[in-house]
């Protein structure tokens, strides 16, 4: 179920925005005057087809609904009729040819423009960038960050959430700044300015990177109290009720709600004597947590959680959003980090200065699509916006069989004053397709590794 899950969602975010991407091609197509045969989204089995006659496009829905296509007049793919020739796509100008091509990735770009615009207009709740323990000889103490410290801002960005926090911190490392300018206020409401300094190795890898950083989010003590009882459940079996204080386990006092989990952790499949209050009455209550495998381990786990008062989620809860003018600068500068990231990430993994474990392919960018979707809508629609950040970025790629290699031939074709024989296009298609299968191959080794680690 989990699996239809992903994969539900994973087909929605490849779906749609590669159709986005395909249906740029298409308008600009139209608009300079080269006759479009069909547009059809999906590949495959055609479901379903508009046609309003012979001569007009034919529009498509196809079986596999992961991405589309766009099939042109062009006469070096088929014969052209005579009356057709003016609006073949190989007789139009270089400009007119480079808009229809450059006109995917853009539409692309667009598309991530708008729904960072739509996810600021609607607005996100998180959980406020508040530094927990830091422990030492990690960049985070190396920098001067103490427990308590909020985030405001990483290099003048605004980060109302630990999510966007981290993610630019990291985003900006691996993009090869070797300092970081981070923004903090303290308990006190006093601001200062902490520079998180990084070495070349420590920026190649993003899971590394996490681990050396040493950020960890803030964690109240919370009093151990039970809050839900899972169904099914070693808590469930042995009585345990929401709104249960815990006294003691196997004799030893609880003071507060990491230490039950630390015990709970300890003892898979070993019976723990415990002593609770209930409506001011204590009881003696005996459960043994299920074992459970983490981290190639077994833990105990009773599927229990902490009571948490309102009043704390809301001291630790951000609220954020901007109104519908407020957000189209905002959204383009989003567009525009991402972007430049993206850029200099792939930049750095081509010229060995990152490493290609920080490549997803489509297994990671389904486990995303699922979590992100679980998280609730505006995280979702933000994943997409990034999915689209890179397929726009990297299709400008200048690789031949991407756009950008199309336009490498075009602006070849402009300085030269001639087009670049079929058979040099043709060595250097295969070439490129070479190296974007062999990039695939990796994400995917890359991607099965992850799921047996």
């Amino acid at each position: 179920m989990d699996l239809l899950h992903k994969l539900f969602y994973f087909i929605i975010t490849i779906g749609v925005l590669v159709s986005f991407h395909e249906f740029g091609h298409f308008w600009v197509a139209r608009k300079v005057g080269v006759k479009v045969i069909r547009f059809s989204i999906g590949f495959g089995k055609v479901l379903w087809s508009y046609q309003k006659n012979p001569e007009t496009t034919e529009y498509v829905l196809s079986a596999i609904p992961l991405g589309g296509y766009v099939k042109m007049v062009d006469e070096r793919e088929d014969p052209v009729k005579a009356e057709d020739l003016a609006f073949a796509f190989n007789k139009k100008s270089i400009s007119a040819r480079t808009a229809i091509v450059a006109a995917g990735p853009l539409f692309n770009l667009l598309l991530a423009v708008f729904l960072f615009w739509g996810a600021l207009v609607i607005g996100e709740t998180g959980i406020k960038p508040i530094i927990g323990q830091v422990g030492q000889g990690t960049l985070a103490y190396n920098a001067g960050f103490t427990e308590g410290d909020e985030i405001i801002s990483v290099n003048e960005k605004i980060t109302p959430t630990w999510t966007e926090a981290m993610s630019v911190i990291i985003a900006s490392a691996l993009e090869g700044n070797q300092s970081i300018t981070v923004n903090v206020k303290n308990l006190d409401e006093k601001q200062s300015v902490k520079v998180i300094t990084l070495s070349e190795e420590s920026t190649k890898n993003s899971e590394l990177l996490y681990q050396q950083l040493g950020f960890k989010p803030w964690s109240p003590q919370l009093k151990p109290i039970i809050g839900k009882v899972l169904p099914d459940s070693a808590a469930l079996a042995s009585g345990l009720k929401k709104g249960d204080l815990l006294i003691s386990a196997n004799g030893v006092p609880i003071n507060e709600w990491k230490q039950w989990v630390d015990i709970v952790r300890a003892n898979p499949d070993i019976s723990i004597d415990l002593k609770i209050e209930r409506d001011g009455v204590q009881i003696p209550i005996s459960i043994t947590p299920k074992s459970v495998q983490a981290e190639q381990k077994s833990e105990g786990k009773i599927g229990a959680s902490v009571y948490i008062p309102e009043e704390l989620i809301k001291s630790v809860s951000a609220e954020y959003s901007l109104s519908p003018l407020d957000a189209i600068p905002v959204a383009f500068e989003t567009t525009w980090y991402y972007s430049s990231s993206t850029l200099k990430m792939m930049s750095k993994m081509l010229i060995g200065k990152a490493s290609v474990d920080n490549l997803s392919g489509p297994i990671s960018i389904a486990q995303y699509a699922g979590e992100s979707a679980d998280m609730g809508f505006v995280s979702f629609i933000k994943f997409m916006a990034l999915v689209s950040v890179s397929l726009g970025v990297i299709n400008l790629f200048p690789v031949p069989v991407l756009d950008g290699g199309h336009l490498m031939f075009f602006a070849l074709e402009a300085i030269l004053r001639k087009p670049i024989s079929e058979k040099i296009q043709g060595f250097f298609q295969k070439a490129g397709m070479a190296f974007l299968l062999g990039l695939m191959s990796l994400a995917m080794f890359l991607d099965i590794q992850r799921l047996f680690h």
